[in-house]
């Protein structure tokens, strides 16, 4: 059986800071990782550029981060969005900050990240074991052991950072979640967040491919006088419903079944209600001998006009200077307010990050160590906590890696 001061489970974001920074206090650390290579899933996030963090204070940070934020505060002050920039521009990976504050490296390739890793790993000494581990147990005398196939690691210190269940392709199939339910945490119910949404109808087939820029986007909660969220910006139709920027983001708000929420689309934003009126009225005084299909091309995209115009009840072919004011007052409607009923997220396998996860009320926030088992760490998405899109989950998995691995190096100096 090897020994080992720390090991550490998880070759992603989490699971490499946890590493490196135990390792930089002169700690033996052993990580093992079920791929060939570290961040696999780190290597595609931001469509293969990779978010890295989002460059906000702490307090904008905790406001991103929708459940649970609070329990990390603790983990942003002391490894701040700054201070992740600071880091990865030492190890050699040169960072720009975009619009949205999102931090991207400026290469535009998250490659660079891991390999980053790669080296600052290797470079600190950290042993590898490829494999996944199959259960830890604690020892007797203190400490644990790990079996990873055929072999065996005793280790005074675990951090699990093994990743949610998003993304199973890339090693995260929830491992994590069987280990620290068998050391006696709980796993409060898992859900994919940052996820397209399925939408009643066929109407999004209809409208598959059509991209919307401009847009608000309103998130409604049925029996609720107010939106649970809102947002400007883009979106996509596909051929299941919605997807995109706005959407992903409205996902991470939506903590009840989804059939509960509609989505709310306001095509016109830049106009009021009574400017939009008077543009409608003037349009049809403009084309008033022409049918009511050939104004829709100066009103809205080519795939969204007949489908608004069916929901609108206004025939095709009627005549422009035929509209009635009804008519023409329940289109400007639908352009204020295009309602999109939710039936479903889509599969974890197609979400950014999973909801929920090991329950926080059982880790210590300062440190990420478990409340129940002591020298039990946890990072990254494995815990209960998820943010919206811009940067701020990475910033999660690299905080709380760094917490943990503080915490473990900690630990072992005053055994």
């Amino acid at each position: 059986m090897r020994q080992t001061d720390v090991a550490v489970i998880g070759g992603g974001p989490a699971g490499c800071l946890a590493a490196l920074t135990a390792a930089g206090r002169g700690l033996h650390v052993t990580l093992v990782e079920k791929n060939a290579r570290i961040g696999r899933k780190l290597g595609i996030t931001g469509k293969g550029r990779c978010n890295l963090t989002n460059c906000c204070e702490v307090s904008e940070a905790v406001q991103n981060i929708p459940h649970n934020g609070r329990f990390l505060f603790s983990a942003l002050q002391a490894f701040p969005p700054r201070a992740v920039m600071e880091y990865f521009e030492a190890l050699g990976v040169p960072l720009k900050v975009e619009r949205g504050a999102r931090v991207f490296p400026v290469s535009d390739r998250a490659s660079d990240v891991v390999a980053a890793l790669d080296r600052a790993l290797r470079s600190a000494g950290c042993r590898r074991v490829r494999g996944a581990v199959e259960r830890v147990e604690r020892r007797p005398e203190g400490g644990f052991s790990l079996f990873c196939g055929e072999e065996t690691l005793a280790a005074r210190a675990v951090a699990l950072a093994t990743g949610g269940a998003s993304y199973p392709g890339t090693g995260s199939t929830g491992d994590g979640y069987r280990l620290a339910r068998a050391l006696g945490h709980t796993v409060t119910p898992l859900r994919p967040s940052l996820v397209p949404l399925e939408i009643e109808g066929g109407e999004c087939g209809e409208l598959q491919g059509l991209s919307l820029r401009n847009t608000g986007l309103s998130l409604w909660l049925a029996g609720k006088n107010k939106p649970v969220y809102t947002d400007f910006g883009e979106m996509l139709f596909t051929h299941f419903g919605v997807s995109g920027p706005m959407v992903l983001s409205a996902s991470a708000h939506m903590s009840r079944p989804p059939q509960e929420y509609t989505i709310a689309l306001d095509l016109k934003p830049a106009l009021s209600p009574e400017k939009l009126e008077q543009r409608l009225l003037r349009e049809l005084e403009a084309a008033s001998n022409k049918n009511f299909i050939n104004l829709l091309p100066a009103l809205l995209p080519q795939k969204l006009g007949p489908v608004v115009a069916r929901r609108s009840k206004i025939p095709l072919e009627r005549k422009c200077n035929a509209v009635t004011r009804e008519e023409r007052r329940r289109l400007a409607a639908l352009l204020k307010d295009f309602r999109l009923r939710v039936s479903a997220f889509r599969p974890m396998e197609e979400a950014i990050v999973t909801a929920g996860g090991v329950s926080v009320r059982e880790i210590q926030p300062k440190t990420m160590e478990s409340k129940l088992v002591p020298g039990l760490y946890f990072a990254g998405e494995l815990i209960d906590v998820d943010a919206y899109t811009g940067g701020f989950n990475l910033q999660i998995a690299l905080c709380t890696g760094y917490a943990a691995g503080r915490a473990a190096l900690k630990e072992e100096e005053t055994a």
